[in-house]
């Protein structure tokens, strides 16, 4: 007897059928089926639109901050009151001569101040660039930030609450750049109020500036996180955004379902392209409202996402891994979570890393007791050069690493690259390159025009083209050993990560040039379980717990029994005791880890490791040891 099908809640997928065209050096071209619509030429028309249609729905919404740095009651931007402060902060902009060589740098974490200033850029023609908040309020030294300053020559530097910024600022912002503040000032320094561009009075000037703009128009620099070089200033233009927003809408109907406009309740970060560019866009271009969560993925914050989503119900919901691992556990015991949250959501979707089929099964499950159904799990692949979507999957049944189809209008090529398969892109939705940065965007396209992302894929089902690619790994992540034996990390990781669940965070591939792979794991909060010790024990002392290097020991012994060769047989473990660095790019704003920077960053403690003297080091037990253990 078969089992049955599980039921998914109804969910259109717009591309579902692809054209691949292959030549005779093995390269292969492939595109969807279905052709990209007419595109609007500014994202700005939308903000209009819905000023005009429906000027009393709310744009954003972001809860009170309270004296104590306590959360209160929901403040609303609504379309009108956004379209005004964008005609007059755009006026305070024009006013003050900005230009894509002067524009303007907002240092602040989201909020509906940092919103009304990037609406002010985008109406006015004015380029802002998000600079990740970590490297003013994390960073010891300030170079991230500083090379932000350095590359962009910004014209004014926005920062919501002026002492927490007040270091960054006096080391990084030079006398000549205007500061504006939210709140507070800068000692020594004539600072600005938000309050004073907000009242500035719109002149005709304005509006023609926002009828100048056109698909060329740059709108935003995005910086890259940086692995092993400084970030890039990725360009962002009007064509990008309005292009990739439509490609969006025909891959994911559910968004531009007009009896139901998306609401989203969001914490990703806008100074990366996923929650600035795929979800602060697609809320605009559809007239959603987005609910800024200053939740996190983390501990310390995680509750206040939760507390969010007890209240608003959204009706697709975007996350990374991390967040929807502590999601899907809360719902096992939450019953007000469990019902508000798959009230009405029609899809939920991930990017950044990959997310552990375990996971998955967990979400799975507490769907199908609460409301009958699974919610469909969207995926895809994309990045801040491409706007950022680029693939997306095709049918509800996905399993973790599934990628789909690229977009209508996104052309891919396929090309081989050793024992694995670059992806490479080209549409209306690519960057045209790095801002002052020639050669990098000269390196960064082939002899065709295509983007080289250094991402591989392979076929979900080579018979079957129709069903899409899956992620591969990273290119540059790849390597051999000594023994000239070939390490995909990709799917490695992927195995480790899901075997360890849910201690494992990430996992540090190692093994370049000698002659076994290691492994080098990140742990999640609930690894203190495991060892039994308070909350206050340093993580150091929690690793090297006998219950806790018992446990995986057996991670490890189960990975080595299923291995089938040196090239997936993880030969040495290692817990790590300190945290990844933001300063040194090991771990993004969203949380995802950076392989390359880690190994860079950590060169001594890998070369320990496969030396046999760093301590705690793991290694696989015999057979015959196991058998009897």
């Amino acid at each position: 007897m078969s089992a049955v099908a599980p039921r998914y809640r109804a969910l259109d997928f717009g591309v579902t059928e692809a054209r691949v065209r292959q030549t005779a050096d093995g390269t292969t071209y492939l595109s969807a089926a279905l052709p990209l619509q007419p595109y609007a030429q500014r994202m700005t028309d939308y903000l209009v639109h819905w000023a005009d249609k429906a000027p009393q729905r709310s744009f954003m919404a972001r809860r009170a901050r309270n004296a104590d740095g306590s959360t209160g009651d929901w403040v609303h931007l609504s379309y009108a009151d956004a379209l005004d402060a964008a005609r007059s902060i755009g006026q305070a902009l024009l006013d003050r001569g900005l230009s894509a060589e002067r524009p303007v740098l907002i240092l602040s974490e989201n909020d509906l101040e940092h919103a009304q200033i990037a609406l002010g850029c985008l109406y006015a023609g004015i380029p802002w660039s998000p600079a990740s908040p970590p490297y003013s309020l994390v960073s010891q030294d300030f170079e991230k930030l500083r090379h932000l300053v350095n590359t962009l020559t910004p014209g004014l530097v926005y920062a919501a609450d002026a002492p927490r910024y007040e270091r960054a600022l006096l080391a990084t912002i030079g006398d000549g750049v205007e500061i504006v503040t939210g709140s507070g000032t800068v000692p020594g320094r004539a600072t600005t109020s938000f309050a004073a561009l907000r009242a500035t009075a719109p002149t005709p000037a304005v509006d023609a500036a926002m009828q100048a703009t056109g698909p060329d128009t740059i709108t935003k620099f995005l910086f890259t996180s940086g692995s092993t070089k400084l970030p890039k200033a990725v360009i962002n233009t009007q064509r990008m955004w309005c292009a990739n927003q439509r490609q969006m809408a025909q891959s994911m109907p559910v968004l531009a379902d007009p009896d139901t406009p998306p609401v989203l309740v969001d914490w990703l970060p806008w100074n990366h392209t996923f929650g600035g560019n795929h979800n602060f866009d697609l809320v605009l271009m559809h007239g959603g409202t987005l609910y800024i969560d200053d939740g996190k993925p983390t501990p310390a914050l995680i509750g206040e996402t939760l507390r969010n989503l007890r209240e608003i119900a959204p009706t697709v919901y975007f996350n990374v891994p991390t967040g929807f691992e502590a999601i899907a556990n809360a719902m096992k015991t939450d019953a007000v979570l469990r019902k508000n949250l798959l009230s009405r959501v029609r899809m939920f979707f991930y990017a950044g890393a990959a997310l552990a089929q375990p996971v998955w099964d967990t979400l799975h499950e507490v769907e199908e007791q609460e409301i009958g159904e699974r919610v469909v799990m969207g995926t895809g692949l994309g990045m801040t050069e491409s706007g950022p979507f680029g693939l997306y999957i095709t049918r509800p049944e996905v399993k973790s690493g599934d990628l789909g189809l690229p977009a209508a209008g996104l052309e891919l090529k396929l090309v081989p690259s050793g024992d694995k398969t670059e992806v490479r892109y080209r549409g209306p939705n690519i960057t045209p390159g790095y801002w002052r940065s020639p050669e990098a965007t000269a390196e960064a396209f082939d002899e065709e025009g295509f983007f080289c992302t250094g991402d591989a894929v392979t076929w979900i089902d080579p018979a079957n083209p129709n069903l899409g690619l899956r992620f591969d790994g990273r290119i540059a992540e790849d390597f051999k050993l000594a023994t000239g034996t070939f390490v995909s990390v990709g799917p490695l990781r992927a195995r480790i990560i899901a075997a360890g669940a849910p201690f494992v965070q990430d996992a540090v591939i190692t093994g370049l040039n000698e002659r076994e792979v290691g492994a080098m794991l990140f742990t999640t909060g609930a690894v203190r379980g495991l060892a039994g010790l308070g909350s206050d024990a340093p993580l150091a002392q929690v690793l090297a717990h006998p219950k806790v290097l018992a446990h995986f020991q057996q991670v490890l012994d189960d990975l080595a029994a299923q291995a089938t060769g040196s090239a997936n047989r993880v030969a040495r473990l290692l817990l790590l005791a300190d945290p990844p660095s933001i300063d040194k790019g090991e771990v993004t704003d969203k949380g995802s880890i950076n392989q390359r920077a880690v190994l860079k960053h950590r060169a001594e403690l890998v070369a320990a490791l496969h030396a046999g003297t760093a301590p705690n080091t793991l290694l696989p037990q015999p057979t015959e040891q196991r058998r009897h253990a």
